[in-house]
């Protein structure tokens, strides 16, 4: 089996040195001639495992999307990278193009059955993971919300145009056609842009919705205009 052997550390210290390389190039190439790998080397010297916006993944990545390797081998799973979301996304990659992830500190080989039983492990934590940031994340809209702050970003159009969108609305227009009309007559869009598309009116409208809430938490005597009700 061809595969790549990837190394990396995170400072130009340890870059210059060669002695976090030089470990790691050890370790996998001791695992290459146990199962009788061919290894092609990437590095990255000198780079973070903050996430995986680095040279030399880009081109592991795209060799391995080539075909030109089987498996990305690497010593130490935080050599690919901290992140457990972004380790489960890159196993997910590996199975949808046909290539294996193997991480020789944990055992993770997607080539063995269980390798690949630790790497659904790993998948599944990372799902948990993102439940939670997704959970926590609603959690603390619904309390801004409560509190009459508004959510999401403003689209500014006159009263005049936002009024004509919604009596068109009301009266059945669809988005799409909400935009033709508007493009007809010329109107310039919220940010000053030339065409008006069906996804541009729907902001507008749900901008509107958005400053409605607003008047009903805070209770004052305005009320939401009943052509974008």
């Amino acid at each position: 089996m061809h595969v790549i052997g990837y190394a990396r550390v995170s400072t130009e210290e340890q870059a210059t040195s060669g002695l976090g390389l030089e470990d790691q190039r050890k370790r996998i190439t001791q695992e290459a001639a146990t199962r009788s790998w061919s290894v092609t080397w990437i590095e990255d010297a000198g780079y973070s495992a903050k996430d995986l916006n680095r040279p030399g993944i880009g081109t592991a990545l795209a060799t391995l999307r080539g075909g030109e390797a089987e498996a990305l081998v690497v010593a130490k799973l935080d050599r690919l990278s901290r992140s457990l979301m972004d380790f489960a996304s890159l196993m997910e990659r590996a199975r949808k193009e046909g290539w294996a992830v193997i991480a020789l500190d944990l055992g993770v080989d997607m080539t063995t059955p269980a390798g690949e039983m630790m790497a659904n492990v790993m998948a599944s934590f990372a799902q948990y993971e993102r439940r939670l940031i997704g959970q926590r994340t609603r959690d603390a809209l619904a309390v801004l919300k409560s509190q009459g702050r508004r959510l999401g970003r403003p689209v500014v159009v006159s009263p005049s145009t936002a009024e004509c969108v919604g009596l068109w609305r009301s009266a059945g227009a669809t988005y799409q056609g909400c935009a033709d009309a508007l493009n007809a007559a010329g109107v310039p869009t919220a940010h000053g842009g030339q065409r008006w598309y069906a996804s541009t009116v729907r902001s507008v409208v749900r901008s509107t919705e958005l400053d409605c809430e607003l008047i009903a938490v805070h209770k004052t005597s305005n009320s939401c205009p009943d052509a974008v009700a």
